[in-house]
């Protein structure tokens, strides 16, 4: 776009905002992020289609932000993850809920979210006695690595679902696998869905869309490199 503002060729500037807009409009189309999202995510599952009952649901942390002001947690979109633990909980799916995050920050190091998700669900009403955590995590790795002693802890041989964001799954489940934890995955916070034929969502440009192209491509990045560090 710069170029084509100072560009004095005015071939060179057509060629120019042809590129920009066509960036643009691919980056900010909603059709064909959900086309990318669809193929990276780890698809999700009915609730009925768990067989069986599950020694815990583990959850992986990156939801909240600490409101030091109003003294509180604040959730982002990732908090789904914590609500489908929630309702697993409740249908009597998993038996316990197991926490896995401490403080990605390089500022807050004593802002540990598993301790703070576990005191909001004793306020909603889950027992303590249900809830396990594991708050020094600060990566997918770690999160995985630090779990790993508790886990075996409490049964070496324990059934345990995975749960986080759909996009974040295929490295968390492959993080945790490689450590020697068998989890199936149960997907949460999911950016794609059934395709829509809709003309507003195939056509019209969607500023969201570009969230969801940085988390897509921060995940790409992410799943590289760990391949690369053998953490997966």
């Amino acid at each position: 776009m710069l170029g084509a503002i100072f560009t004095k060729d005015d071939r060179k500037r057509r060629k120019l905002l042809i590129i920009t807009f066509s960036v643009f409009y691919f980056f900010t189309n909603s059709f064909i992020l959900d086309e990318f999202m669809g193929h990276y995510e780890t698809p999700a599952i009915r609730e009925s289609a768990i067989q069986g009952k599950y020694d815990a649901g583990i959850v992986l942390g990156g939801m909240i932000a600490y409101d030091h002001l109003l003294v509180r947690v604040q959730f982002d979109r990732a908090v789904d993850r914590l609500m489908q633990a929630v309702a697993l909980y409740r249908d009597g799916k998993i038996n316990k809920i197991f926490i896995s995050g401490g403080s990605g920050s390089i500022i807050e190091k004593n802002v540990l979210e598993a301790a703070l998700l576990r005191n909001y669900l004793v306020k909603l009403g889950i027992p303590d006695s249900s809830i396990i955590v594991e708050k020094h995590s600060k990566n997918t790795r770690e999160n995985a690595t630090f779990s790993k002693p508790i886990l075996d802890s409490l049964n070496k041989n324990g059934k345990y679902l995975l749960i986080t964001s759909a996009f974040h799954m295929p490295r968390a489940i492959r993080c945790f696998r490689k450590v020697g934890i068998d989890v199936t995955p149960f997907s949460a916070d999911r950016y794609s869905g059934p395709r829509k034929f809709v003309f507003d969502h195939a056509f019209i440009p969607n500023i969201y869309a570009l969230e969801g192209w940085n988390v897509l491509v921060h995940e790409w990045v992410g799943f590289i490199m760990y391949k690369i560090a053998g953490y997966i």
